[in-house]
């Protein structure tokens, strides 16, 4: 585990170490994921505005006004989506850029001692595919999850002003949903690499078996070539078997999870909600 968390730390070092001289864009980024963050969670209030002074009241002034707002709220929404989005997409590209040239720049020093041990379609695979997905987790998936975890924070203030005792449900399920999510989803991190290895050494037998095409046939060495790329295919397919069937379990698990604690919520807040309250609901029909 140590281990682990080590070698996580000195990637997170060596990642930050790229950001760093775009420190700026990424305060930009950062600024406006926490602006449509706080929107996004406005807007029901915004609605709620809407509905309570422009319809309820049948005033135009109040509707006007109330749309105006909602109006507001949606342009500084859009703005902020684009802001966010275009900033942390040009950070990924600008990143993965800057550590295509230092790798290249390094491989190309290096002794060729190296590439006799080291196939160099797998570090051709590795310094293109792997890049691209770097640049997906920096530039999609990192932004996701910070806008999703103001999200929850912010869910989590509001609900505790609106009821605190909801929120404390919430804040002692939390954990308990969590938990067995990340579980699984360690799981389909480590299949997910596993799987990419696999398909690595695929592109890499078939490069070096179509690349030296004449001896293989001049040693008649097609029938263990066939053989042992079937292998190698049908591991690859067991691999990614596996992560589409961990995969397939962490978005059941998450579906039961998280409805599951919507439904207990609503039955909290039913049972806390007066028997005289549905009286008088029920006469005011």
């Amino acid at each position: 585990m140590s281990r682990i968390t080590r070698r996580h730390r000195q990637a997170l070092r060596l990642a930050a170490s790229f950001i760093a001289p775009y420190r700026w864009q990424a305060l930009g980024a950062l600024l406006a994921m926490v602006i449509t963050a706080g929107i996004t969670l406005s807007i029901g209030q915004g609605i709620k505005l809407m509905v309570d002074q422009g319809f309820m009241t049948r005033s135009p002034q109040l509707l006007e006004r109330s749309i105006g707002f909602f109006m507001l709220l949606t342009v500084g929404l859009a703005v902020g989506t684009f802001a966010r989005f275009y900033l942390v997409s040009w950070i990924g590209e600008r990143v993965v850029a800057d550590l295509r040239k230092k790798v290249f720049d390094h491989l190309i020093e290096l002794h060729p001692g190296f590439y006799e041990n080291n196939r160099s379609s797998e570090i051709q695979s590795r310094l293109t595919a792997d890049t691209t997905l770097l640049q997906s987790v920096i530039g999609s998936s990192l932004s996701m999850f910070l806008r999703n975890a103001l999200m929850v924070i912010g869910g989590i203030v509001l609900l505790f002003i609106t009821n605190p005792k909801l929120t404390s449900i919430v804040v002692v399920a939390l954990p308990l949903i969590i938990a067995p999510i990340l579980m699984f989803g360690r799981r389909v991190r480590n299949l997910s690499r596993e799987s990419q290895d696999r398909v690595a050494n695929v592109g890499s037998y078939v490069a070096e078996s179509l690349g030296q095409i004449k001896t293989v046939q001049a040693y008649n060495h097609q029938p263990q070539d066939k053989q042992r790329f079937s292998h190698t295919v049908e591991q690859a397919f067991e691999t990614a078997r596996k992560r589409i069937l961990q995969r397939s379990w962490l978005i059941t698990l998450v579906i039961v999870l998280v409805l599951g604690a919507v439904a207990v919520m609503l039955w909290v807040g039913g049972m806390e909600f007066p028997a005289v309250s549905w009286q008088r609901l029920c006469f005011t029909r």
